[in-house]
């Protein structure tokens, strides 16, 4: 069986300071025992969860924060992430995938995190997002 992590970032809002979370959490992951599939599903959705904090939520404000929480276990990762932003409501960002909105950039972040995560789940603020990956959760398909 794999190892269990518990653990705490409070990081100021950069993509440089993220990118340092991100490699961690990946490692407690692979430590817990998740498929390499798996492993590739939650950095992707983490990926762009931080990069929304840091980028949408604290609109790049360097001197704000980003808190992001760990708990991994060999039968799931639950991670947050919460920004200093205002929040937004996830249910009115354009469908992505609809003719008129392919060429533009937002809510392909939120749609892939629900693609590849069991569950996502935003605080009624809407500037923090859980994000839970299963062990026996299935990756989506082409």
């Amino acid at each position: 069986m794999g190892e269990s992590t518990k653990n705490s970032w409070v990081i100021p809002s950069t993509l440089t300071d993220a990118v340092d979370v991100l490699k961690q959490i990946v490692s407690a992951v692979e430590a817990a025992g998740f498929r390499r599939e798996a492993v590739f599903a939650v950095r992707l959705a983490l990926d762009e969860a931080l990069a929304n904090a840091v980028k949408h939520g604290n609109a790049g404000d360097g001197s704000k924060q980003v808190m992001i929480d760990l708990d991994a276990t060999p039968q799931r990762v639950v991670i947050s992430i919460e920004d200093q932003g205002p929040g937004f409501v996830p249910e009115a960002l354009p469908d992505p995938t609809a003719d008129e909105n392919l060429s533009r950039p937002n809510g392909r972040g939120v749609m892939l995190m629900q693609a590849y995560m069991t569950h996502v789940e935003y605080n009624d603020s809407g500037n923090r997002v859980t994000l839970t990956k299963t062990m026996d959760c299935k990756l989506p398909h082409g």
